[in-house]
């Protein structure tokens, strides 16, 4: 990913380990999806649910999840920093800085 928005400037990582706000995000989504995704199927199949080859179906897409939502999770934290912590000087980067 890039450091900084080629538009505004905007650092992307304004603090060290900004990063782990974005993989919280995504961690938290990716277990609500998949406790929906089973409680839904656990509600349909019942009584018979099968215990086969869909469990390798769902956590196959389970661990494809994070990978493919991570960037969105990124960009979710950095917005809900900015609520936080208004922009500084500091968090822009200027053509200087590079």
């Amino acid at each position: 990913m890039i450091e900084s928005c080629p538009n505004c400037g905007l650092r992307f990582e304004r603090i060290e380990g900004h990063w782990v706000g974005a993989v919280g995000i995504n961690t938290i989504v990716s277990f609500v999806i998949l406790f929906l995704g089973l409680a839904v199927f656990f509600l349909v199949t019942y009584p018979d649910i099968p215990m086969g080859s869909w469990i390798f179906a769902v956590s196959a897409g389970y661990g494809l999840f994070p990978l493919l939502f991570y960037p969105n999770s990124k960009t979710l934290w950095t917005a809900i920093d900015l609520l936080m912590r208004p922009v500084t000087q500091e968090d822009i980067v200027t053509s200087f800085d590079e």
